[in-house]
Protein backbone atom coordinates (compact mmCIF):
# COMPACT_ATOMS: atom_id res chain seq x y z
CA UNK A 1 0.00 0.00 0.00
CA UNK A 2 2.93 2.48 0.84
CA UNK A 3 3.57 2.34 -2.84
CA UNK A 4 0.35 3.43 -4.16
CA UNK A 5 -0.21 7.02 -4.79
CA UNK A 6 -2.71 9.17 -3.22
CA UNK A 7 -4.73 9.34 -6.40
CA UNK A 8 -4.57 5.53 -6.75
CA UNK A 9 -5.52 4.99 -3.02
CA UNK A 10 -8.81 7.84 -3.90
CA UNK A 11 -9.43 5.37 -7.31
CA UNK A 12 -9.67 2.49 -5.08
CA UNK A 13 -11.70 3.36 -1.98
CA UNK A 14 -14.36 5.28 -4.72
CA UNK A 15 -14.84 1.99 -5.88
CA UNK A 16 -14.88 0.13 -2.64
CA UNK A 17 -17.97 2.94 -1.33
CA UNK A 18 -19.93 2.07 -4.28
CA UNK A 19 -20.32 -1.39 -3.08
CA UNK A 20 -17.30 -3.28 -5.03
CA UNK A 21 -15.60 -6.42 -3.67
CA UNK A 22 -12.04 -6.09 -2.95
CA UNK A 23 -11.75 -8.40 -6.13
CA UNK A 24 -13.89 -6.55 -8.26
CA UNK A 25 -12.05 -3.70 -6.73
CA UNK A 26 -8.80 -4.81 -8.04
CA UNK A 27 -10.40 -5.63 -11.48
CA UNK A 28 -11.96 -1.95 -12.05
CA UNK A 29 -8.53 -0.77 -10.67
CA UNK A 30 -5.68 -2.48 -11.51
CA UNK A 31 -4.33 -2.68 -8.25
CA UNK A 32 -3.46 -6.06 -6.59
CA UNK A 33 -6.16 -7.45 -4.18
CA UNK A 34 -4.28 -7.94 -1.08
CA UNK A 35 -3.19 -4.71 -1.68
CA UNK A 36 -6.35 -2.99 -1.37
CA UNK A 37 -6.78 -5.61 1.54
CA UNK A 38 -4.15 -3.67 3.29
CA UNK A 39 -5.77 -0.13 2.42
CA UNK A 40 -9.01 -1.00 3.32
CA UNK A 41 -7.18 -2.28 6.88
CA UNK A 42 -5.79 0.71 7.25
CA UNK A 43 -8.07 3.39 6.00
CA UNK A 44 -10.93 1.34 7.83
CA UNK A 45 -9.28 1.43 11.37
CA UNK A 46 -8.42 4.98 10.70
CA UNK A 47 -12.14 5.68 9.98
CA UNK A 48 -13.39 4.16 13.14
CA UNK A 49 -10.67 6.18 14.98
CA UNK A 50 -11.86 9.36 13.44
CA UNK A 51 -15.49 8.22 13.62
CA UNK A 52 -15.09 7.75 17.72
CA UNK A 53 -13.37 11.00 18.03
CA UNK A 54 -15.54 13.22 15.85
CA UNK A 55 -19.00 12.21 16.26
CA UNK A 56 -19.66 13.29 19.87
CA UNK A 57 -21.54 15.83 21.67
CA UNK A 58 -24.51 15.87 19.70
CA UNK A 59 -27.87 17.63 20.03
CA UNK A 60 -29.74 14.82 18.41
CA UNK A 61 -33.55 14.39 19.90
CA UNK A 62 -34.60 11.12 18.37
CA UNK A 63 -32.60 7.96 17.91
CA UNK A 64 -33.91 4.89 16.13
CA UNK A 65 -31.69 1.69 16.72
CA UNK A 66 -32.48 -1.55 14.56
CA UNK A 67 -29.36 -4.85 13.97
CA UNK A 68 -28.74 -5.92 10.49
CA UNK A 69 -27.80 -9.38 9.92
CA UNK A 70 -25.07 -10.78 7.73
CA UNK A 71 -22.73 -13.94 7.61
CA UNK A 72 -18.95 -13.93 7.57
CA UNK A 73 -17.80 -17.45 5.77
CA UNK A 74 -20.77 -19.39 6.09
CA UNK A 75 -24.14 -19.01 7.30
CA UNK A 76 -24.14 -20.36 11.14
CA UNK A 77 -26.00 -23.77 10.65
CA UNK A 78 -23.18 -24.69 7.64
CA UNK A 79 -19.90 -23.77 9.67
CA UNK A 80 -17.84 -26.39 9.75
CA UNK A 81 -16.57 -27.59 13.61
CA UNK A 82 -12.99 -26.68 13.00
CA UNK A 83 -14.03 -22.76 11.80
CA UNK A 84 -16.60 -22.04 14.85
CA UNK A 85 -15.88 -18.92 16.70
CA UNK A 86 -14.58 -17.87 13.52
CA UNK A 87 -16.96 -17.97 10.93
CA UNK A 88 -20.78 -17.77 11.01
CA UNK A 89 -23.77 -15.30 11.67
CA UNK A 90 -22.36 -11.55 12.36
CA UNK A 91 -24.81 -8.95 13.39
CA UNK A 92 -24.32 -5.00 12.44
CA UNK A 93 -25.99 -3.18 15.28
CA UNK A 94 -27.23 0.81 13.77
CA UNK A 95 -27.72 3.82 15.91
CA UNK A 96 -29.57 6.76 13.61
CA UNK A 97 -30.76 10.61 13.90
CA UNK A 98 -33.98 10.25 11.88
CA UNK A 99 -33.51 14.27 12.11
CA UNK A 100 -30.22 14.67 10.45
CA UNK A 101 -29.97 10.91 9.01
CA UNK A 102 -26.79 10.73 10.90
CA UNK A 103 -24.93 7.30 11.74
CA UNK A 104 -24.98 7.73 15.33
CA UNK A 105 -23.20 4.88 17.00
CA UNK A 106 -22.72 1.48 15.33
CA UNK A 107 -21.19 -2.00 16.16
CA UNK A 108 -20.43 -4.85 14.55
CA UNK A 109 -20.65 -8.28 16.67
CA UNK A 110 -23.29 -11.25 17.89
CA UNK A 111 -26.99 -11.20 18.92
CA UNK A 112 -26.56 -11.13 22.94
CA UNK A 113 -26.77 -8.87 25.93
CA UNK A 114 -22.55 -7.89 25.42
CA UNK A 115 -22.95 -6.61 22.58
CA UNK A 116 -26.34 -4.88 23.26
CA UNK A 117 -24.86 -3.60 26.10
CA UNK A 118 -21.63 -2.23 24.82
CA UNK A 119 -23.51 -0.57 21.93
CA UNK A 120 -26.04 1.34 24.23
CA UNK A 121 -23.03 2.53 26.15
CA UNK A 122 -21.18 4.05 23.34
CA UNK A 123 -24.26 5.81 21.94
CA UNK A 124 -24.86 6.99 25.37
CA UNK A 125 -21.11 8.77 25.42
CA UNK A 126 -22.00 10.54 21.93
CA UNK A 127 -25.18 12.40 22.84
CA UNK A 128 -25.07 15.77 24.82
CA UNK A 129 -28.81 16.13 25.95
CA UNK A 130 -32.12 13.31 26.58
CA UNK A 131 -33.39 12.08 23.64
CA UNK A 132 -36.28 9.29 22.60
CA UNK A 133 -34.70 6.72 21.84
CA UNK A 134 -36.92 4.00 19.81
CA UNK A 135 -36.33 0.29 19.14
CA UNK A 136 -37.57 -2.92 18.00
CA UNK A 137 -39.22 -5.09 20.02
CA UNK A 138 -35.39 -7.44 20.76
CA UNK A 139 -35.55 -8.00 24.57
CA UNK A 140 -31.82 -7.27 24.82
CA UNK A 141 -32.41 -3.70 24.59
CA UNK A 142 -34.29 -3.51 27.74
CA UNK A 143 -31.84 -3.92 30.15
CA UNK A 144 -28.68 -2.72 28.22
CA UNK A 145 -30.96 0.91 27.82
CA UNK A 146 -31.58 1.23 31.55
CA UNK A 147 -27.62 0.29 32.31
CA UNK A 148 -25.89 3.35 29.54
CA UNK A 149 -29.20 5.88 30.12
CA UNK A 150 -30.88 5.00 33.82
CA UNK A 151 -33.83 7.28 33.81
CA UNK A 152 -32.34 10.09 31.77
CA UNK A 153 -34.08 8.61 28.22
CA UNK A 154 -37.43 8.39 26.30
CA UNK A 155 -37.46 4.71 25.62
CA UNK A 156 -40.56 3.13 23.37
CA UNK A 157 -40.39 0.06 21.37
CA UNK A 158 -41.90 -0.52 17.72
CA UNK A 159 -42.90 -3.95 17.27
CA UNK A 160 -43.78 -4.97 13.64
CA UNK A 161 -45.77 -8.17 13.46
CA UNK A 162 -45.62 -9.94 9.84
CA UNK A 163 -48.56 -11.80 8.05
CA UNK A 164 -47.45 -15.06 6.18
CA UNK A 165 -46.78 -16.08 2.60
CA UNK A 166 -50.03 -17.75 0.42
CA UNK A 167 -49.06 -21.62 0.76
CA UNK A 168 -47.25 -22.70 -2.41
CA UNK A 169 -46.02 -19.67 -3.57
CA UNK A 170 -42.01 -20.71 -3.47
CA UNK A 171 -41.05 -17.73 -5.39
CA UNK A 172 -42.71 -15.40 -3.12
CA UNK A 173 -41.42 -16.87 0.17
CA UNK A 174 -38.03 -16.88 -0.95
CA UNK A 175 -37.75 -13.29 -2.90
CA UNK A 176 -40.10 -11.19 -1.33
CA UNK A 177 -40.58 -9.26 1.67
CA UNK A 178 -43.75 -10.43 4.32
CA UNK A 179 -46.09 -8.09 3.72
CA UNK A 180 -46.66 -5.88 8.09
CA UNK A 181 -50.06 -6.75 9.28
CA UNK A 182 -50.20 -4.64 12.71
CA UNK A 183 -47.34 -2.49 14.49
CA UNK A 184 -47.43 -2.80 18.57
CA UNK A 185 -45.83 0.28 20.61
CA UNK A 186 -44.88 0.10 24.05
CA UNK A 187 -43.02 3.03 26.39
CA UNK A 188 -40.49 1.16 28.57
CA UNK A 189 -39.43 4.50 29.97
CA UNK A 190 -40.03 8.31 30.58
CA UNK A 191 -42.51 9.71 27.65
CA UNK A 192 -42.01 9.46 24.47
CA UNK A 193 -44.12 10.94 22.00
CA UNK A 194 -46.56 8.56 19.85
CA UNK A 195 -45.44 10.38 16.69
CA UNK A 196 -41.93 9.25 16.89
CA UNK A 197 -42.16 6.14 18.14
CA UNK A 198 -40.51 4.78 14.72
CA UNK A 199 -37.57 2.56 13.11
CA UNK A 200 -38.46 3.44 9.65
CA UNK A 201 -35.90 5.63 9.08
CA UNK A 202 -33.45 3.12 10.21
CA UNK A 203 -34.75 0.56 8.02
CA UNK A 204 -34.44 2.62 5.34
CA UNK A 205 -30.39 2.85 6.45
CA UNK A 206 -30.01 -0.82 6.88
CA UNK A 207 -31.64 -0.86 3.02
CA UNK A 208 -28.59 1.23 1.89
CA UNK A 209 -26.06 -1.14 3.57
CA UNK A 210 -27.34 -3.55 1.81
CA UNK A 211 -27.06 -1.70 -1.79
CA UNK A 212 -23.49 -0.05 -0.36
CA UNK A 213 -21.63 -3.16 0.31
CA UNK A 214 -21.54 -6.20 -1.75
CA UNK A 215 -20.90 -8.38 1.48
CA UNK A 216 -24.55 -7.43 2.74
CA UNK A 217 -25.91 -8.87 -0.28
CA UNK A 218 -28.62 -11.65 0.34
CA UNK A 219 -28.80 -14.46 -2.10
CA UNK A 220 -25.56 -14.09 -3.46
CA UNK A 221 -22.24 -15.05 -3.28
CA UNK A 222 -21.01 -11.86 -1.69
CA UNK A 223 -20.05 -12.67 1.66
CA UNK A 224 -17.40 -11.46 4.15
CA UNK A 225 -14.46 -14.32 4.36
CA UNK A 226 -13.29 -12.36 7.52
CA UNK A 227 -14.91 -10.52 10.33
CA UNK A 228 -12.16 -8.27 10.62
CA UNK A 229 -12.68 -6.72 7.14
CA UNK A 230 -16.33 -6.82 7.34
CA UNK A 231 -15.77 -4.44 9.94
CA UNK A 232 -13.80 -2.27 8.55
CA UNK A 233 -15.62 -2.29 5.28
CA UNK A 234 -18.62 -1.05 7.80
CA UNK A 235 -16.15 1.93 9.12
CA UNK A 236 -15.28 3.09 5.88
CA UNK A 237 -19.02 3.22 4.51
CA UNK A 238 -19.93 4.86 7.59
CA UNK A 239 -17.59 8.05 7.39
CA UNK A 240 -18.37 8.02 4.02
CA UNK A 241 -22.24 7.89 4.11
CA UNK A 242 -21.96 10.84 7.13
CA UNK A 243 -19.46 12.87 5.81
CA UNK A 244 -18.99 12.38 1.88
CA UNK A 245 -22.11 11.11 0.54
CA UNK A 246 -24.93 13.99 -0.05
CA UNK A 247 -28.53 13.08 1.46
CA UNK A 248 -30.57 13.45 -1.51
CA UNK A 249 -33.79 14.94 1.11
CA UNK A 250 -31.17 17.04 2.99
CA UNK A 251 -29.03 18.37 0.03
CA UNK A 252 -26.04 18.07 2.22
CA UNK A 253 -24.38 15.39 4.16
CA UNK A 254 -25.63 13.91 7.57
CA UNK A 255 -22.53 15.50 8.78
CA UNK A 256 -22.99 18.75 8.18
CA UNK A 257 -27.00 18.51 8.96
CA UNK A 258 -25.81 17.54 12.36
CA UNK A 259 -23.38 20.40 12.94
CA UNK A 260 -19.83 18.29 12.76
CA UNK A 261 -19.05 19.64 9.53
CA UNK A 262 -18.93 22.30 7.52
CA UNK A 263 -18.41 20.68 3.86
CA UNK A 264 -18.77 17.78 1.98
CA UNK A 265 -15.83 15.69 1.98
CA UNK A 266 -13.84 14.12 -0.97
CA UNK A 267 -12.58 10.80 -1.18
CA UNK A 268 -9.06 12.66 -1.13
CA UNK A 269 -9.52 13.89 2.55
CA UNK A 270 -11.29 9.81 3.53
CA UNK A 271 -8.08 8.93 2.10
CA UNK A 272 -5.97 11.69 4.38
CA UNK A 273 -7.31 9.70 7.86
CA UNK A 274 -4.37 7.74 6.70
CA UNK A 275 -2.21 11.05 7.79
Amino acid sequence: MNRLSQAERAKAVAVLVEGNSLRATARITGIARMTIERLLRDLGAACARFHDATVRELRSKRIECDEIWSFVGAKQKNVRPERAGEWGDIWTWTALDPDSKLIVSWLVGGRDAGTAHAFMTDIAGRLASRVQLTTDGNKLYFEAVEDAFGADIDFATLEKHYGGIPSGDIAATRYSPARITHAKRAVITGRPDPRFVSTSYVERQNLTMRMSMRRFARLTNAFSKKAENHALMVALHFVHYNFARVHQTLRVTPAMEAGIADHVWTIEEIVGLLG
